[in-house]
């Protein structure tokens, strides 16, 4: 029979709550995750040339995967996003240029603003093909959010800000 003072079984019961606290904390990147996994339905929002698009986000693969579809006139693409380890979120974007550059997330300290920086990427003939570099999300509130997308090809950056409301 094991004899424990009361002062052991308390430090016993402490060591066991920061665990089992420490295992639950969210790492930034979950958090990110988190963000974005916020966002399935559809949304609408208005290019620099004043035409309508839609953007549909959708939670898949078990929950392990977030689909982005960028309905755009004569360009859809694809953006899928996922966990790789606790530390780790990352954006495979499919372009209309026919390339697929890879970007990981970093999260700002309010939470609410998403950056997904150039990690690399297939089918990119060399590091000054057109490519998408980076892209920041923006959460404003539920029903509201921002995407801004960076496009560099040959040193030259190309920027467009979709500002998105929630339709359903």
């Amino acid at each position: 029979m094991i004899n424990c003072t009361r002062t052991q079984i308390r430090i016993l019961i402490a060591t066991i709550a920061l665990a089992m606290a420490s295992a639950c904390a969210q790492t930034d990147a979950q958090k990110a995750f988190a963000t974005v996994k916020s966002l399935p339905g559809t949304w609408e929002g208005k290019g620099h040339d004043g035409n309508s698009f839609q953007v549909i986000f959708k939670v898949t693969g078990g929950g392990s995967a977030v689909e982005s579809e960028i309905l755009v006139p004569q360009e859809d693409m694809i953006s899928m996003f996922h966990m790789d380890g606790p530390n780790h979120l990352l954006m495979t974007h499919y372009c209309a240029v026919g390339n697929q550059p890879r970007m990981e997330a970093s999260l700002s300290p309010d939470g609410k603003v998403v950056t997904f920086t150039y990690l690399d990427a297939t089918n990119l003939s060399s590091s000054e093909s057109g490519h998408m570099q980076k892209m920041v999300l923006t959460v404003i509130d539920d029903n509201h959010h921002t995407e801004e997308w960076i496009f560099v090809d040959h040193g030259k950056e190309h920027k467009e800000v979709f500002d998105l409301h929630r339709k359903s």
